[in-house]
């Protein structure tokens, strides 16, 4: 059985628990655009986890809107979805009652659902630590790459080893010295790159050609004024802009719904967050009209 999940710290959370429940032989990471427009193959002997639903899977589990841009699963399909903190929350709520051995992930659990909800205090932003460190060198836009061999290493790992064994690891010490080596870099290069438009902050890195890592929550400090972001960087293929769109977690007063704007452009998300693949050739006009949208619903 193959897994298919993200390349985040949910996506490690949701591998952790479904492998300790499930007969997996192999993990996959996707993006969510590769479920929506189906290029990836998936049939019955898959769960997808923490992605979209797609008709030709045999389980899946999630947290994300149901938006009008993702096939919605029928009545009685396997697995679960709810909107919770985190996939891996939904996926411990289905797993629990049959595998109370599950509790020795809680405090996964839990670490997991403050990052993936946003709720970080600004010293854990600007100082992160245990599991939300851990989140950060795993979340594709760090910029710190190579990641799929990473999180495949960290699966185990975590079935065993407390989280400060995990940090301690050469693979995971290495990963975090570099995002603590390159934060005045990546702090220099956001505000050389970003501006303020009314209530949104626009940061955008299409023009650099590798950008030092960094955490994606500090754009919030240094605009503390924005209660939003749109973020733009490179696509995997030239076709493509991405766009990465979030409320601030220190200003929280967005009336955006991120997640049903994202799925107007074959994205999807949370209410507070969101991301989309755009038309490369159209991507200035496309991004000017998302933040029309921003400014507009305040």
């Amino acid at each position: 059985m193959r897994l298919v999940t993200r390349g985040d710290l949910d996506g490690l959370a949701c591998a952790v628990l479904l492998t300790s429940c499930e007969d997996v032989d192999e993990i996959q990471l996707a993006h969510p655009q590769d479920i929506t427009d189906k290029r990836l193959h998936v049939d019955a002997d898959d769960i997808l986890a923490n992605l979209p639903y797609h008709p030709a899977c045999g389980m899946w589990f999630d947290h994300h809107l149901l938006t009008a841009s993702n096939e919605k699963p029928p009545e009685g399909f396997a697995g679960r979805h709810a909107l919770a903190p985190s996939a891996a929350r939904v996926i411990y709520d289905h797993y629990a009652g049959e595998h109370p051995e599950l509790d020795r992930f809680e405090r996964l659990l839990e670490e997991t659902d403050r990052l993936d909800s946003a709720r970080l205090s600004l010293d854990e932003v600007l100082n992160p630590q245990g599991y939300v460190l851990l989140g950060f060198t795993l979340d594709p836009r760090s910029g710190l790459g190579n990641w799929e061999s990473y999180f495949l290493s960290l699966v185990e790992l975590l079935k065993t080893s407390p989280i400060e064994e995990v940090l301690a690891r050469p693979e995971v010490a290495e990963r975090v010295e570099r995002m603590r080596a390159q934060d005045a870099e990546f702090r220099r290069i956001t505000r050389e790159h970003s501006r303020l438009e009314g209530n949104v902050v626009v940061s955008d890195f299409r023009g650099i050609e590798k950008p030092p890592v960094g955490n994606r929550f500090l754009v919030y400090t240094l605009y503390p004024e924005a209660n939003v972001s749109l973020r733009v960087h490179r696509a995997p293929g030239p076709a493509h802009v991405a766009v990465a769109v979030g409320h601030s977690i220190f200003n929280r007063t967005s009336n955006t719904n991120v997640g049903e704007l994202m799925s107007r452009h074959n994205g999807g998300g949370h209410k507070g967050a969101g991301t989309c693949l755009l038309p490369a050739a159209d991507a200035d006009r496309l991004i000017g009209e998302l933040i029309e949208t921003l400014r507009s619903d305040g």
